[in-house]
């Protein structure tokens, strides 16, 4: 792999002096480590690892330091990311006892030493350090290690997502591709007309009332699941409004109301909402919102428990209204819950509590 700035000059494009790449024919490269340092300062600095599970509290503080190369290459619109970086994030935890006073706090550090494009599907190696290896710091330290590595590495991801979409490259590509073609405003009639009938009038509206309501759904879509459990719908329904259990399946931390009107945090933070009706046994009904999303959107789920023979329950599951892109314009918000709903929740269910079939 190139380093940037060092590609063979036959492929990079030379400034014209009217500053344009005609249609991306040649290779044009943008350096993406500065874009990369903000991005991950944003992702990873005050991320809460564990707010008082076990009487520890642990949280990343900031970005340390992120060296190496990142850029993007576009060659006819084709986006070909390169990067080899390193990070190191600094960490503070707490341990506290059962009355809350402090026993112990301590700073350390979270290095990766490798993130490569090369190796893109695999997570990165991870090192943790503590500045006290006493049983209380190495305590906190196995903590950060378990509870706060999956989350770190799922931000990793989402900056290997954005680079492979285009990184900062993205928007103006997106804005290339959504350049209007020179002739779509309805041409009037060559011919002269009398004076238009009611048919005529009528037409316009209703096209322009369909593209209202078009546009008023784009960036959004639903989700639609069924999934069958060996065991009865009350025993599922009071799983999925229990934050103890919901801890013991997801091994994250959960506050769950059971009334309705109450609010709910699920995934150690990540998923806030609120219930909007629950029927025991039957049906639950929440606005659900991830804190990648953009401000104020939110999607609302709805689960339906069916018993169509004892023993067996079928949940049925939509979610409606989760956008297509998240604040950082990565496009795999869809995916990303579809497979989180089916692999983080009816799968570890069926694992931890045996209802599988």
């Amino acid at each position: 792999m190139a380093r940037y700035g060092e590609g063979d000059k036959r492929w990079i494009v030379e400034d014209r002096p009217d500053g344009t790449n005609v249609h991306n024919w040649h290779w044009s490269e943008t350096n993406c480590l500065e874009w990369s340092r903000t991005f991950f300062s944003s992702l990873l600095s005050n991320l809460t690892i564990l707010d008082g599970e076990g009487n520890l509290f642990v949280k990343t503080t900031s970005l340390r330091s992120l060296d190496g190369e990142a850029y993007i290459n576009i060659r006819k619109g084709k986006i070909i990311p390169g990067y080899e970086i390193s990070l190191t994030l600094n960490w503070h935890g707490e341990a506290k006892d059962s009355n809350g006073a402090s026993l112990l706090q301590v700073d350390g550090t979270v290095e990766i030493p490798y993130i490569s494009d090369e190796n893109a599907d695999e997570d990165p190696e991870l090192k943790i350090t503590v500045n006290d290896e006493g049983p209380v710091g190495k305590r906190i330290k196995d903590a950060m290690l378990s509870k706060g590595k999956p989350l770190i590495l799922e931000k990793v991801r989402v900056w290997v997502q954005s680079m492979a979409k285009g990184g900062p490259v993205k928007e103006e590509l997106d804005n290339k591709k959504a350049a209007p073609s020179p002739s779509p405003s309805p041409a009037p009639s060559l011919s002269p007309s009398p004076s238009p009938l009611p048919s005529t009038t009528a037409a316009p509206k209703k096209e322009s009332s369909t593209a209202t309501k078009k546009k008023e759904k784009k960036g959004v879509k639903s989700i639609s699941l069924t999934e069958r459990f060996n065991c009865r719908a009350q025993n599922l329904f009071e799983i999925l409004m229990d934050e103890n259990r919901w801890k013991g399946f997801t091994q994250s931390n959960a506050r769950i109301s059971k009334e309705v009107g109450g609010e709910f945090s699920i995934f150690d933070g990540s998923v806030t909402g609120t219930n909007l009706e629950l029927q025991e046994g039957k049906l639950i009904v929440q606005k659900w919102r991830f804190g990648s999303w953009s401000d104020g959107i939110q999607s609302t789920v709805r689960l339906v428990f069916e018993e169509p023979e004892s023993g067996v329950t079928v949940v049925k599951l939509t979610h409606t209204d989760v956008p297509e892109e998240d604040r950082y314009g990565n496009a795999t918000v869809v995916e990303n819950t579809e497979r989180g709903w089916r692999d983080l929740i009816f799968q570890r269910i069926r694992a931890v509590f045996g209802f599988g079939i």
